[in-house]
């Protein structure tokens, strides 16, 4: 038997081609050893190629199995070759290692599934919903400061990734005009309380904003805003931000879009109170 070794970002592919008996078993178990000593501790075994595998074969990839899941990683066998597969079915083995139709999809289970990706500032607004407004403080120092202590796990609720310059909490927009902006924010998943929000986006503290408005070609606004009041409620913050740095044309769809809700909630019934 002959094996290859295919390193992926995010887990390795042993090719395994030939006949797979007790001889070659230890050939496998040097690969395993090989692997996790190089810090790799999830692997897929490609066996498109293996014309026959005896009852120890199938006894060291039970070890193979166990010795990475030992290191906190996973093994499964991808593309079975026919007898394989019937073998595997038979005696149960797919129960305990996995078997997948290609090497993707094994090496996913593996990894833990596919790696969310970051999502850009647009992408996140259109999952969100029409009220939601992006922020972050400038001062990048504020999140090291306050969010990883606080939340523990140091992950961006938004993104799913470690926090950083792409964090971006979520707000429900309150109101808006040409001035500036008020929103409330629970938190998210930072686990902090109203206090330590407070603290975060204290008086004075610069935001880089966006939120979605339809009268501008663009779609949104993106600006900055200081933060000039902060109200602790019992689920959250209530901000209030000063507009600045804003160009004419978003100011001016801005402050049209501020007259045009004022009037529709004056004319339009129930609307009022």
């Amino acid at each position: 038997m002959h094996i290859q070794a295919d390193p992926r970002e995010r887990y390795t592919v042993l090719h395994l081609r030939g006949e797979f008996d007790t001889y070659y078993c230890p050939m496998l178990q040097q690969e395993i050893d090989g692997l996790v000593a190089a810090g790799v501790n999830r692997a897929v075994l490609n066996m498109r190629l293996v014309k026959f595998i005896n009852s120890t074969a199938l006894g060291a990839i039970i070890k193979a199995s166990k010795a990475l899941t030992s290191q906190g990683g996973a093994l499964a066998i991808s593309r079975p070759s026919s007898f394989v597969r019937d073998i595997l079915e038979k005696v149960g083995l797919d129960r305990v290692v996995p078997v997948f139709d290609s090497d993707e999809a094994a090496g996913d289970s593996v990894a833990g599934g596919q790696e969310e990706p970051v999502l850009d500032d647009a992408t996140i607004l259109e999952k969100e919903d029409a009220g939601s407004v992006l922020f972050s403080p400038v001062d990048a120092e504020r999140l090291k400061h306050f969010l990883p202590a606080s939340s523990g796990s140091g992950t961006n609720p938004v993104h799913g990734h470690e926090f950083g310059k792409n964090w971006r909490g979520v707000g429900r927009m309150s109101s808006v005009d040409a001035e500036g902006l008020r929103f409330t924010w629970d938190g998210g998943n930072t686990g902090m309380t109203p206090f330590e929000l407070g603290q975060l986006l204290a008086l004075g503290t610069e935001l880089k904003v966006k939120f979605r408005l339809p009268l501008l070609r663009k779609g949104h606004v993106d600006g900055l805003a200081a933060v000039t009041e902060i109200e602790e409620r019992p689920d959250g913050v209530k901000v209030a931000g000063r507009f600045h740095g804003l160009d004419d044309q978003t100011q001016a769809a801005v402050r049209q879009y501020a007259e045009d809700m004022a009037f529709l909630k004056k004319e339009l019934p129930g609307r009022n109170g």
